[in-house]
C-alpha cells in the first residue's frame, strides 16, 4: 500500500510520553511489516502510519494529509525498558490537543488489535512418521 502525505504548517508542538508497551508493540509491528506499518484506529476512524522516525495519523476524510505526527523519540532517554518513551507531538490541524487525548487511548488498543491478528508465517514441513517394526 502506498499513501502519499502532505503536511500543513505546524499550528503547535509540545513535549509527551508514550507509555513503554504501545512503543515496543508498535516497533514489532514495524519489524513484521518491514518497513512501513499501517494501523487503522476504527473507533476514530484514523490510520496511523507507522515508519522507524515516526508515527503520523491521518483522518479517513482525507488520508492525504497529516492530523498529527509524533516524533522525534527518544528511547535512549529512558532508564528501563518499561519506561515511557519521551516524544514531541506536533499538531497540524485546530482540534490536534483534543485528537491527541483520544489516540493516546485508543492507538494501544489497535496496536494490539494488529498484533493479534498478525503472526509470523514459518514455511510448512512435512514430518515422516516410521511404522514401528513389528516384533511378532
Amino acid at each position: 500500500m502506498q499513501i502519499v502525505v502532505s503536511r500543513g504548517e505546524p499550528l503547535a508542538e509540545e513535549a509527551r510520553e508514550l507509555p513503554a508497551a504501545s512503543y515496543n508493540l508498535a516497533h514489532v509491528l514495524l519489524a513484521r511489516s518491514r518497513g512501513v506499518a499501517f494501523v487503522p484506529i476504527r473507533s476514530m476512524q484514523f490510520l496511523a502510519i507507522i515508519d522507524p522516525e515516526e508515527i503520523v495519523f491521518v483522518d479517513h476524510l482525507r488520508k492525504d494529509l497529516a492530523v498529527i505526527a509524533w516524533q522525534r523519540f527518544r528511547p535512549q532517554a529512558r532508564g528501563a525498558l518499561d519506561d515511557p518513551v519521551p516524544y514531541r507531538a506536533v499538531y497540524y490541524r485546530e482540534d490536534g490537543p483534543a485528537l491527541m487525548r483520544r489516540l493516546q487511548a485508543e492507538l494501544p488498543k489497535a496496536l494490539a488489535a494488529l498484533a493479534a491478528k498478525a503472526h509470523e508465517a514459518a514455511p510448512a514441513r512435512v514430518l515422516r512418521f516410521t511404522r514401528p517394526a513389528s516384533g511378532r
